[in-house]
């Protein structure tokens, strides 16, 4: 004769969980948590912060002495270039970690987003090219166009896209970014590298800071 089966486990009468349950409550909970808080692990912005502080800040270094301006050499944009397929590839892989065994509505709406985010990148380029062709001085074309315009662009649309999903980390931090690099074109076609460098770290330092705090307090809260 077969033995017969355990229930399962079920809450008790005065509606309390036993501890098997409440242990596999707390399990679930932490691996929402850690998904959650994947896409953006304060390592991840630290990385983000390092890299804008070199990109811009080695952009700067190469102009800072240019009477008059003609624009980055093509050694700090090689450097610019790799560091930013660095954090891309990071930020890459963080999202697949994030996103593993989502598929569905949730999974396309983000590739839409990201395809949105990757035309309007280009589209900025292009108005560039746009630029030079009428004649605007280099001061504009290499100084503070591609220093400022498309990180603000970019901040500016992904803070609306994170405000509708009521993401308000995200939409802060974006937001922010496209602020800093407002503000950063009133440095000037030099100048506006070296606010772009110190602002953009200094926003991915305190989402950094931000999400670190989340994660602790989701972690331990009962």
């Amino acid at each position: 004769m077969n033995p017969t089966p355990t229930p399962p486990a079920t809450a008790d009468d005065d509606g309390s969980l036993d501890p098997q349950q409440a242990a596999a409550l707390l399990d679930q909970t932490t691996q929402q948590a850690r998904r959650q808080f994947a896409f953006s692990p304060p390592l991840l912005s630290v990385l983000r912060a390092a890299v804008v502080l070199g990109a811009f800040g080695g952009i700067w270094l190469s102009v800072h002495a240019q009477h008059p301006y003609r624009g980055p050499s093509s050694g700090a944009l090689t450097i610019a270039y790799v560091l930013a397929g660095l954090v891309i590839g990071a930020s890459a892989a963080a999202m697949r970690r994030a996103t593993a065994g989502v598929s569905g509505a949730a999974q396309r709406k983000r590739w839409v987003g990201i395809t949105v985010m990757l035309v309007a990148w280009a589209v900025v380029y292009v108005f560039m090219a746009a630029l030079d062709h009428a004649g605007a001085g280099s001061a504009v074309v290499f100084g503070l166009y591609p220093a400022t315009a498309p990180l603000m662009i970019l901040g500016l649309v992904g803070a609306a896209d994170a405000a509708g999903r009521e993401d308000w980390l995200a939409t802060g931090s974006l937001l922010s970014m496209g602020v800093v690099s407002a503000a950063a074109a009133f440095g000037g076609p030099v100048d506006a590298w070296l606010v772009m460098a110190i602002g953009l770290c200094a926003v991915f330092l305190g989402t950094a800071a931000v999400t670190a705090w989340q994660q602790r307090r989701s972690l331990v809260r009962p």
